[in-house]
């Protein structure tokens, strides 16, 4: 057992012996936090937006691969990213609340980034009990287990992901709809923020459908009006199309790596209980002012979000220090606490590492034993 494991074995003995704190009490302690307060994300999606698209025409306005274009571009895509979050938050919002904040979001940031709110919706099942860590949660890998390939391959994703969304949008939303099986495999392979190839979304209701038909409609459309302006504006929209392409994998490669660090990626063994799951994700509570900026809106309290998914973003620093005052030391809580990204990012490479060695071995502890058996057998039969 590594040193993470027994960690978090011996932490949740600790829970489990401790009467000092429950959820209940822990929710009473926070209870006042989780009314989402609109002017805060209005006024932060609005001030993030304004900038980032100054930042963003700046870009090919600066001179080629000068230092003034490279900051509009990573300040620009910094606050992209930020924006992208926020379908975190509508996700996790209580159902026809902040409509207003939605429509403006999809409009500005989810259509024309080909990530509409719908793509989003299966992250739900990552927060139900029975669905955490299994075949039926598309946002977690064993990846501990997996090997360091594994890690490299959902980095280089990122490069792919943006052709991958340009046609899952452009060419295959317009044959759902001469095509229920092209919509059906669409639905059900081809409609997800994931992180598993292998899972399969679940058909959605008739009103759902209804929302997925409106949004992913609209998608096509920005695409096809992309497509004609390249096809008849001449050398225009090219240096368009490099930086959008440029900027979603700035975007996808900094998600992803904030992603290999909001779990420890321990489980390979079907359901987990709640205790263990909030073990295997992570808070990164110090140096607030560069760890909000990979993770922005929340994402950089993990552990906290699921423990209370429907905490707002913009209450969970003052949730966690009351929860850090509260819990008596040593709590599991406390135990999902890292102090960088460097640290929690090397921890997860090197338990990729040294799975990667016990599996080898066991395998050859196996091998000679099974290659003794031959000779034994071939001198019998001599």
């Amino acid at each position: 057992m590594n040193d993470n494991s027994a960690k978090s074995s011996t932490a949740a003995k600790h829970c489990c012996k401790s009467d000092d704190f429950s959820m209940a009490e822990a929710r009473k302690t926070i209870g006042d936090l989780f009314q989402p307060k609109p002017w805060v994300y209005w006024t932060d999606f609005l001030l993030s937006f304004s900038v980032a698209i100054f930042c963003f025409r700046m870009v090919r306005q600066s001179e080629l691969f000068s230092w003034q274009q490279l900051a509009f571009f990573v300040v620009s895509s910094l606050l992209f990213y930020r924006l992208a979050m926020f379908i975190h938050e509508l996700v996790h919002l209580r159902t026809g609340t902040m409509n207003g904040f939605r429509f403006a979001w999809n409009m500005l940031v989810g259509i024309p980034f080909l990530m509409p709110s719908f793509v989003y919706y299966t992250h739900l099942d990552h927060h139900r009990r029975k669905h955490y860590g299994t075949d039926m949660d598309g946002e977690y890998l064993p990846i501990e287990h997996e090997g360091r390939w594994q890690i490299l391959a959902f980095l280089g994703a990122s490069f792919v992901v943006p052709i991958l969304a340009v046609f899952r949008f452009l060419v295959l939303t317009p044959l759902t709809w001469v095509s229920p099986a092209v919509r059906d495999w669409a639905i059900k392979h081809a409609s997800s923020m994931i992180i598993d190839p292998k899972y399969i979304r679940p058909l959605p209701t008739k009103q759902a459908m209804r929302v997925i038909r409106l949004q992913e409609g609209l998608c096509f459309l920005w695409c096809l009006g992309v497509l004609i302006g390249t096809l008849t504006l001449g050398k225009y929209p090219f240096p368009f199309l490099i930086q959008a392409y440029c900027t979603g994998v700035f975007i996808l490669t900094v998600n992803a790596l904030r992603t290999l660090v909001a779990h420890r990626w321990h489980n390979h063994e079907g359901e987990m209980t709640f205790l263990e799951q909030l073990l295997d994700s992570i808070n990164f509570p110090t140096k607030m002012w560069i760890t909000q900026i990979w993770a922005p809106i929340g994402t950089r309290f993990h552990a906290l979000h699921h423990m209370f998914p429907s905490l707002p973003y913009h209450a969970m620093p003052e949730a966690h220090r009351r929860l850090m005052e509260a819990l008596p030391e040593g709590s599991p809580y406390h135990q999902t606490n890292e102090t960088s990204f460097t640290h929690a990012f090397m921890d997860l490479w090197a338990r990729c590492g040294r799975s990667k060695q016990e599996a080898g071995q066991s395998q050859s502890l196996e091998s000679p034993a099974a290659e003794s058996s031959v000779p034994g057998e071939m001198a019998k039969s001599a």
